[in-house]
């Protein structure tokens, strides 16, 4: 069993086993409903692109409110606003499945992201404040790794089973019982939170104007090659954005207890751990998606048989965020970073092989396990990076700091790179829209490697010594059951 910091206690193992299975909630939720938006635009009456929007409701939403999150557990308790996230979880879940409209459905992705941006702190929290820094820790990260990693692309697998079977509302109601179900479990295994904590207050004015922002921001990019980018609604929405977001900043600067305190950017592990979630969501994360576009949409896969198409790329990240916790040990976070995104931008390249109107899945395959194991070993070491160096009492907020560019990267990279596929197929039908569909998927994923190189770059400014050396009593790998 791994070995727990002073704030910890008994039961490591099965406390890492919550905190692996709500963090597979959470990555589920960002890719499950793709391969059932059809279904959900037919019966719902989604129009065209703006299905998009039950994705983009959820990450939207989750980016805007982590910084909150981060900052809510730091000083309601961890475990705490572990419990009401995933509370929260359950009821938002299941007002999806009973949705009857597309404002419905929508609302409820975006009280998802509300949720998600309460767990994903918390649960980084509870690992960097259990878990004692150095192999203890990096053990943790890569068991919560493997299941975040995995359940991005096991979200595709699990949404065809449940599409397929019994119909888009499964996708919501399967969160029901097992965000329940952890959140009983994490009140009677998680240690309580310790009592006579410092008070403080919520940096109200930073979480509106960074929220609001952030959404307005995506809301231009989704609509703009709909609309027009010079549209009224597009422009102002942009604008209203940028005049938000420097809100934000003037706000952060002049609170004396501020969201976002940004000395913690001197802190160049977390600093470089940032950009590297951001540009990481930006490249790999919004890969399932044009995988489940092309699979649907051009080789006209079920919801079932895209489902298992995914299994592939699911065991090679989740393989791939074990070798990134040894490579970390034994080489530092700089070398497995620089590795982890050369591999992935390597095997994504080789991916794009397979996106054509008439390439079987096998021409993928090669491209899908590289890009995989890459994907995996980043995944772990730039979790490993965020958490280096950053107080206990402020590891929260850091990590809110960190997975609020995770999401805003999949947001915004979603919304680009789809405009970006979707040139050149306007005015086609039939065979010819599927020819343009697959072509212009084949440049975006060759533009997703590409920006993995930026990735690498960035892992070049970790310091040196930012790899947590072994402990000498190696007390041997976690038992996870």
């Amino acid at each position: 069993m791994p070995a727990f910091s002073k704030e910890g206690g008994g039961r490591p193992g099965w406390i890492l086993v919550l905190l692996a299975l709500a963090q597979l909630v959470y990555s589920l939720d960002l890719n499950i409903v793709f391969v059932a938006l059809p279904e959900i635009g037919a019966d719902l009456g989604f129009p065209g692109q703006t299905q998009q929007l039950v994705v983009s409701a959820y990450v939207v939403f989750a980016g805007g409110f982590l910084l909150f999150g981060g900052r809510a557990s730091d000083l309601l308790g961890r475990r705490r606003v572990f419990v009401l996230a995933l509370a929260l979880y359950a009821v938002s879940s299941l007002a999806g499945g009973l949705a009857t409209s597309p404002a419905t459905i929508i609302t409820a992705r975006a009280v998802q992201g509300i949720g998600g941006a309460l767990l994903l702190p918390a649960t980084l929290a509870l690992i960097n404040t259990l878990f004692a820094e150095g192999a203890p820790r990096n053990r943790a990260l890569a068991v919560w790794g493997g299941a975040g990693a995995s359940g991005l692309t096991i979200g595709a697998l699990l949404g065809g089973v449940l599409t397929e079977g019994f119909g888009w509302p499964a996708v919501f109601y399967v969160n029901v019982p097992l965000a329940g179900l952890v959140a009983l479990a994490a009140l009677a295994v998680i240690p309580r939170d310790p009592a006579g904590r410092e008070r403080r207050r919520f940096d109200l004015p930073g979480s509106l104007t960074v929220t609001g922002g952030a959404t307005l921001l995506v809301f231009a990019l989704v609509e703009g090659p709909e609309l027009g980018w010079g549209s009224p609604p597009v422009a102002g929405a942009a604008g209203l954005a940028a005049v938000l977001l420097a809100a934000f900043a003037v706000v952060e600067r002049r609170s004396a207890d501020p969201l976002m305190p940004f000395r913690l950017f001197r802190n160049r592990s977390l600093t470089a751990g940032t950009g590297i979630t951001f540009v990481y969501m930006a490249t790999f994360g919004v890969l399932p998606y044009f995988l489940t576009v092309l699979m649907q949409g051009v080789h006209g896969y079920g919801a079932l048989r895209t489902g298992f198409a995914f299994l592939v790329p699911s065991l090679a990240i989740a393989a791939g965020t074990q070798l990134g916790e040894r490579m970390t040990m034994r080489f530092g976070l700089r070398p497995t970073l620089l590795t982890g995104f050369a591999v992935g931008a390597a095997g994504t390249a080789a991916m794009a092989l397979g996106f054509d109107a008439h390439a079987g899945y096998g021409t993928l395959v090669p491209g899908l396990v590289v890009s995989g194991v890459g994907q995996g070993i980043a995944w772990t070491a730039m979790w490993i990076a965020a958490a280096a160096g950053t107080a206990a009492q402020e590891q929260g907020v850091a990590n809110g700091i960190a997975s609020t560019a995770l999401n805003l990267g999949n947001a915004i990279g979603l919304a680009v790179f789809t405009a970006l596929a979707g040139i050149g197929t306007g005015g086609k039908t039939g065979e010819a829209l599927r020819s343009a569909t697959a072509h212009g998927e084949s440049v975006v994923v060759l533009l997703t490697a590409a920006g993995m190189i930026a990735g690498l770059l960035i892992a070049l400014t970790l310091p040196r010594a930012a790899a947590p050396a072994a402990e000498p009593a190696d007390p041997g790998p976690v038992a996870v059951h």
